[in-house]
């Protein structure tokens, strides 16, 4: 094994977060900078934060009234053009004897 390859192991490496909060762990690098931590995340503040960028969500939303609204109004024509379908369908036997 080669001596003089690990790097140095700093137990009272420092974290800093973009929110201020400061504390201490175990890593190869002195000082660690971090722009989330325990203290501003919302998974662990139980605080919901909700990015909408340029208005996706209302898009997506007013995609998805319009997607029932087609649903509802040519859905049923979609119905009916599939029964006409199922009953011009023949059998195997059907088409045998036609043969």
């Amino acid at each position: 094994m080669k001596t003089k390859i690990h790097p140095v192991f700093y137990n009272d490496a420092q974290v800093v977060c973009a929110c201020g909060n400061t504390f201490t762990t175990g890593s190869t690098k002195q000082t660690i900078s971090v722009e989330v931590c325990y203290k501003c995340h919302p998974f662990y503040t139980g605080e919901h934060k909700f990015l909408d960028r340029k208005g996706r969500v209302d898009t997506f939303q007013k995609k998805q009234a319009f997607a029932q609204k087609y649903k509802v109004t040519y859905g049923i024509k979609k119905n009916k053009k599939h029964d006409k379908e199922e009953r011009n369908v023949k059998t195997l036997r059907e088409l045998l004897q036609e043969s």
